[in-house]
């Protein structure tokens, strides 16, 4: 994907069952008891290989069904929308499923302000898990289809309006995911962000990566989802701008009440 997520009345942290104290907070989509960081990385690294693996093996299936652009587009949107909700509905209890670098990245800035979350440890594993998955899945994905394992992308993305598109599509992504928080409704997470994902394929001129890993792992494909190396940090970038600016639209539109006098 995943991979591949601040304030109302009541707020998530108000919402959730107390914590006693000296146990950890749970991270935004996970559930207690918390699983050894381990088998978490593990979550984020398989997770993010296989929402992959569904972008780019569907990409090439895609191509080789039909010549039509829109079809293709609509066949890997599809395949996209179903792989990452199941991902999220089964690795979600796990690891929060994030699989997007910077959904972790968020989720500990919220943590750092008093939110629960990942902590900067979690955070040095969770990221290169992600990463690794999501090459290791654009590999497994060409080799399931006879290409070359690894073949530089040749799919320039380097222009303007899409560097825009990621920031829209980024910004989104974290304006629903930290949003279900506030409001406590994580658990329409696998349906919402997975719908949002599909429908930003289509309202965002960049098809919405909106993940800097699943941007690396895209990458070493020189297929329909892949993006030239030369367009990745630009891509990266905008993301993390869009990163900053969902946090910065979760702060202003779920802003906490005053208390009743």
């Amino acid at each position: 994907m995943t991979p591949a997520e601040a304030e109302a009345a009541p707020t998530a942290e108000s919402a959730r069952p107390a914590i006693a104290p000296g146990s950890v907070a749970p991270a935004p989509g996970a559930t207690p008891p918390r699983r050894p960081l381990v088998a978490r990385a593990a979550a984020e690294l398989i997770g993010t290989a296989l929402l992959v693996a569904v972008v780019v093996g569907s990409g090439i299936q895609a191509t080789e069904l039909t010549r039509d652009v829109g079809l293709q587009l609509l066949a890997n949107s599809t395949a996209t929308v179903f792989g990452l909700g199941i991902l999220i509905l089964l690795l979600g209890p796990v690891s929060g499923a994030h699989f997007n670098p910077v959904v972790t990245l968020a989720e500990w800035w919220t943590a750092r302000r008093g939110g629960a979350g990942v902590t900067l440890r979690e955070v040095a594993v969770y990221v290169p898990a992600q990463i690794a998955g999501a090459i290791a899945g654009a590999i497994l994905a060409d080799a399931m289809f006879g290409k070359p394992l690894v073949e530089w992308s040749t799919h320039d993305r380097s222009a303007g309006h899409l560097l825009l598109g990621e920031v829209v599509a980024t910004a989104g992504l974290i304006l629903l995911i930290f949003g279900l928080a506030r409001t406590d409704q994580l658990r329409f997470a696998p349906v919402a962000v997975a719908s949002y994902i599909g429908a930003a394929y289509w309202f965002t001129s960049s098809t919405s990566f909106a993940n800097p890993a699943v941007t690396i792992g895209r990458a070493f494909t020189d297929t329909f989802a892949g993006i030239a190396p030369g367009s990745v940090l630009g891509f990266i970038g905008m993301q993390l701008v869009g990163g900053v600016v969902g946090l910065a639209l979760v702060a202003l539109i779920f802003m906490r009440g005053r208390p009743a006098e």
